[in-house]
């Protein structure tokens, strides 16, 4: 069979995925072409799908072309997705630009850029802290500076975080003592917007994310002013991948040099020790905020966000997700991708090749398994249940049944909304009720909303809230008894705990 039609599709599907975003797609390929074959990336694929909760998106480049894609709905390419610490990659590139531009070097003194935040009596070993410290997280500390709350955003809009970092006990001599630390990136950030007069953000475009293609970025500021650096960035998934492929290419992009190679090799290289486990791809060292891993090196934020650069095997893969078990999305990849990346071409497999397209345009987030309706459905339809003052600001609530499309109902201090619900589907809002993934950490203000649920029990009506743009799930349990309503609801996952207080409500006097 002639695999040109598919490759046609692919183009095509490619740059329609894209078109909306205002700049061409990555060239795309089928998978043998690029001597990968369609057969290992449908395995990946079903193995993220049926043992991973969840993942959102995945990206393959091989030889500069991207040879599979996809998205679980409600997930799609259009649509930024925080990216956590892998924002931290962004930062370093940043300041390796400065460096390049001549605004600082790796040995200056952090002490230099912040005068007016200084201790009266600085410690030796914070006088001895450089900017390569920050960089390979070795600063010194043994506890991270207390910058943010891991709730929600800075504490408030009065907060000198610079000062707050340059207080903190330094009980190591920097360069000796490795420590995660995304303080000490918040500093490479506030050090870059001293040095340049721009924040982090507005320092990239012009340098990075518009040659690359990478529009509309938004970046968390501290209220300092400062881009936070160490998380914050929201990207698209051809975004991630764009940027490892940079990387990947030594910092050329369409002929132009936008990063010293000589940077790039530094950053991930190896800079620091953080363990010796063979099989762990968080102890195979430390950067310039790059992670080693054991095969190549990435950048990664929390709940699974991955850009993995393989120079041996000329490849970027990434990927969002919602996870608790980080490791266990890398070793997908190094189980069923690796392995399956030959020098050569391979004979086209049209037939697997189709099936591939089919399942990657079919993934889907889960959805709550049950039943449409049952014969408590039209009884508690509209009812409201009146619930006890809580942290997630609910005075009461209601589902309805009874209207052409299923919705929660919510009443609040601000008044009340309505999120439309699918039946064995993902309906998605602009102003949906989010059950506090609003106020996690660097969430954007007002998220999109998509919901899905369904009768899991004769009593209980469970509903799955997924964020978009986040990393973030809420499932909610409606247990009806009498008068009674039960609500129990957890994220999938979280900084803190992961399960809410139960609310229990009464039902309201019918009007």
């Amino acid at each position: 069979m002639n695999a040109r039609p598919l490759l046609l599709a692919l183009a095509l599907a490619g740059a329609a995925r894209l078109s909306a975003q205002g700049f061409s797609a990555l060239p795309r390929s089928t998978p043998e072409r690029q001597g990968i074959s369609s057969s290992a990336i449908f395995a990946f694929v079903q193995a993220a799908d049926t043992s991973v909760d969840a993942m959102h998106s995945f990206m393959l480049v091989r030889h500069g072309k991207v040879v599979a894609e996809g998205w679980w709905g409600p997930y799609d390419a259009k649509t930024p997705h925080m990216l956590y610490s892998l924002s931290k990659s962004f930062t370093s590139t940043a300041v390796g630009l400065a460096i390049a531009d001549g605004k600082l070097s790796l040995d200056d003194e952090v002490l230099k850029f912040f005068p007016e935040d200084a201790p009266a009596e600085p410690s030796a070993n914070l006088r001895a802290m450089r900017v390569r410290d920050l960089l390979s997280m070795s600063a010194g500390h043994q506890t991270e500076a207390a910058l943010w709350s891991w709730s929600g955003a800075p504490s408030t809009r009065n907060d000198r975080l610079t000062k707050t970092f340059l207080a903190h006990p330094v009980p190591f001599k920097p360069g000796t003592h490795f420590m995660y630390n995304s303080p000490a990136t918040y500093m490479l950030s506030a050090i870059v917007q001293k040095v340049t007069g721009s924040t982090v953000l507005d320092y990239l475009r012009p340098r990075l994310f518009e040659p690359l293609g990478i529009e509309n970025s938004t970046w968390l500021v501290s209220p300092q002013g400062f881009s936070v650096g160490a998380f914050g960035l929201m990207g698209r998934t051809e975004d991630i991948a764009r940027f490892g492929q940079l990387y990947l290419q030594n910092g050329v992009w369409n002929d132009r040099q936008l990063v010293p190679a000589a940077w790039i090799a530094e950053a991930t290289a190896r800079q620091t020790s953080n363990g010796s486990s063979p099989s762990s791809d968080w102890d195979q060292g430390y950067g310039y905020q790059f992670w080693r891993s054991r095969y190549g090196y990435r950048g990664d934020g929390a709940f699974g966000q991955y850009m993995l650069v393989l120079p041996a095997q000329d490849a970027v893969v990434a990927i969002t997700s919602g996870v608790r078990d980080m490791q266990s999305v890398m070793n997908l990849v190094w189980d069923n991708l690796l392995p399956a990346m030959s020098s050569g071409t391979l004979p086209e497999d049209v037939a697997t090749q189709r099936a591939l397209q089919a399942k990657l345009a079919g993934l889907t987030v889960r959805v709550p398994p049950g039943r449409r309706t049952t014969a408590l459905a039209a009884r508690v339809s509209r009812r409201w249940y009146d619930l006890p003052a809580n942290d997630r600001g609910i005075q009461a609530i209601a589902l309805d049944f009874t209207s052409g499309s299923p919705a929660l109902l919510v009443r609040a201090a601000a008044g009340e909304s309505r999120t439309p619900i699918g039946i064995g589907s993902w309906v998605r809002s602009r102003t949906g009720f989010t059950n506090g993934i609003d106020r996690l950490l660097s969430v954007p203000a007002e998220p999109d909303v998509a919901a899905s649920g369904a009768w899991t029990a004769d009593s209980v009506f469970t509903l799955k809230l997924v964020a978009p743009e986040t990393p973030f799930y809420s499932t909610l349990a409606f247990r009806f008894d009498g008068e009674r309503l039960l609500l129990d609801s957890e994220h999938n996952v979280n900084f803190g705990p992961t399960k809410l207080p139960r609310l229990e409500g009464k039902a309201a006097r019918r009007r």
